[in-house]
């Protein structure tokens, strides 16, 4: 991992919450960066959600494919292995996907607030 990939200290418990949510992300949804980050009562946190999927990509246990934009679009593909393994995983779990955007978005969103309500 080079210096500028890792994972701060102040950062890491933050990842680690990140990734605790995403691994609750049922196979065939789909949520957001800022839905992860309003959950984590971090508003504003939808970037740092962001650099917590990029500094995962390499763990089989978080299934960061299942992280898009607000808008369903495929925004974190280009940090995959290849730009097309997003797309490729999400599609194996019956999600369409057409020029990198999620189609039916509303109906495979999970927003981590309603579904795991306290």
């Amino acid at each position: 991992m080079s210096p500028s990939n890792k994972i701060s200290e102040k950062n890491k418990d933050f990842f680690d919450q990140v990734y605790q949510v995403v691994r609750l992300i049922p196979e065939g949804k789909v949520s957001s960066y800022g839905a992860i980050a309003r959950y984590l009562g971090s508003a504003r946190g939808a970037r740092m959600v962001g650099w917590a999927m990029n500094a995962c990509m390499n763990r089989s246990d978080v299934p960061a494919h299942r992280v898009v934009n607000r808008l369903g679009i495929l925004s974190g593909k280009m940090h995959f292995i290849t730009p097309e393994t997003m797309e490729e995983r999400l599609k194996t779990e019956g999600i369409i996907v057409e020029n990198d955007k999620i189609q039916s978005f509303d109906e495979v969103y999970w927003d981590p607030a309603i579904e795991l309500e306290l």
